[in-house]
């Protein structure tokens, strides 16, 4: 009796692990002329298709330290099914040059400018964030984004492979209680939030740019940390005077949709230090807000 519950239990696994191969399949496959419009391909989590371009044609610096690409200069574009047509949210990098031109384009096809702003303060060269929606067929919008992405300089195709790197994040990741991904010098957070989120009457999911994204760099015996908060009214105050409280410093405070519900602000965020003091500040943060931990 023993070995058949034990063999029942065995086949029950392999069933639900073919499922969820077959199902991640599908979704690939479902977003596969949507990649070859990109040249490359992107990542599927919770229904999301989600393609990043890394600004790694520029060197900017703050304060002396050097952003990598994944930091804080990552252009990102989400596409979501949403019944018979498909929503497109995202965030473009731009030189302060390129935003003129990139808007007028947004705009002249079609897709919304949801917000433009800044995320760092002192860099240099000077970088400015917009984000943009749009809703359509899949295709037609990645071929609309893709061709407002081309007006910059922004690479459309992979960075080029770097030194591999893997700094000790284990005293980071105790303290902030779990596991981030490690990429390089980077260590990378995403803390969603518990109450259910919409943008224009839709659910969004964390991935859609709804969650709290924190960013930590390695460099020598020290780490340089960005990202945002993602907030309600009530918690923006809580969490700035816990950030600046503990060396951290606001950069930013605004909102990125339109017509999200309830209404959200990001605050964005910088600081250079040792590594375990910086994860300190970014916790006693984190706890002022409704987030997944």
């Amino acid at each position: 009796m023993v070995l058949k519950t034990d063999y029942m239990k065995t086949q029950i696994v392999f069933l639900i692990t073919l499922f969820s191969m077959n199902h991640l399949f599908a979704q690939k496959n479902e977003w596969s002329a949507v990649e070859k419009v990109f040249g490359k391909p992107g990542a599927v989590q919770n229904d999301v298709f989600r393609i990043v371009f890394p600004r790694y044609d520029l060197q900017v610096k703050t304060g002396g330290f050097t952003i990598a690409p994944g930091l804080a200069l990552g252009t990102w574009i989400g596409l979501m099914k949403m019944g018979d047509r498909t929503m497109m949210m995202g965030d473009l990098v731009l030189l302060d040059k390129e935003v003129a031109p990139v808007v007028s384009k947004l705009i002249a096809e079609n897709l919304q400018v949801t917000a433009l702003h800044n995320h760092l303060v002192g860099e240099s060269p000077a970088i400015k964030y917009v984000h943009f929606e749009g809703s359509g067929e899949a295709v037609q919008l990645a071929e609309k984004i893709k061709y407002v992405i081309t007006m910059t300089g922004t690479p459309m195709s992979a960075p080029p492979p770097s030194q591999s790197l893997n700094p000790d994040w284990s005293k980071v990741e105790a303290i902030l209680g779990s596991a981030g991904k490690h990429n390089g010098t980077l260590l990378q957070y995403t803390f969603p939030r518990k109450e259910k989120l919409t943008e224009n009457g839709m659910e969004m999911p964390a991935n859609m740019g709804m969650a709290t994204g924190i960013n930590f760099q390695m460099s020598e015996n020290r780490a340089a940390i960005a990202g945002d908060f993602v907030l309600l009214a009530d918690e923006v105050n809580p969490v700035v005077k816990a950030l600046t409280g503990n060396g951290i410093a606001v950069t930013a405070i605004h909102n990125h949709m339109l017509y999200d519900d309830p209404r959200l602000f990001m605050v964005h965020f910088w600081a250079v230090g040792p590594p375990e003091i910086l994860a300190k500040g970014l916790k006693a943060a984190l706890s002022k807000t409704n987030s997944k931990q």
